[in-house]
């Protein structure tokens, strides 16, 4: 069985560019071999994620970040069983935070700042699509 998990959480500390890419590199590294899939956004301490995977991946990868002393305020947003994948290209694709545009995120919240914890898992989810959409997604499959 397919799951789509998307949650929220804040970096204990800054988010440097190298520490971004370091998440990528791990996630490109290890998400292939449990089949896991899903975009990451990330603006100042704020991270925006999807996973896609077996329940099971899609669980264990969750509560190691759940666990994970780097993060705080882990919000899950939306969990469900999907009949396929929507970021299917992506081992950890990445929104940079160049291309998170104020006008997209108004569309969805309130403010123009990424505040996933503010609005419903759905609109979350419906920007993540949007940015796919607008080819806002970048990174390695």
């Amino acid at each position: 069985m397919l799951v789509r998990l998307v949650y929220a959480s804040r970096a204990v500390a800054p988010v440097s560019v190298e520490t971004l890419n370091a998440i990528l590199r791990h996630a490109h590294q290890h998400n292939p071999a449990h089949g896991i899939t899903g975009v990451l956004c990330c603006s100042g301490d704020v991270f925006l994620q999807l996973l896609e995977g077996s329940r099971a991946a899609v669980n264990r990868l969750y509560a190691r970040i759940v666990a994970d002393a780097r993060h705080r305020d882990v919000e899950l947003l939306a969990y469900e069983a999907v009949a396929e994948r929507r970021f299917s290209c992506w081992a950890m694709g990445q929104v940079p935070r160049s291309r998170l545009n104020p006008a997209l995120l108004l569309k969805y919240s309130a403010g123009t700042t990424l505040d996933p914890y503010s609005v419903p898992g759905a609109a979350s989810l419906a920007l993540l699509d949007e940015l796919a959409a607008t080819a806002a997604i970048v990174g390695q499959a």
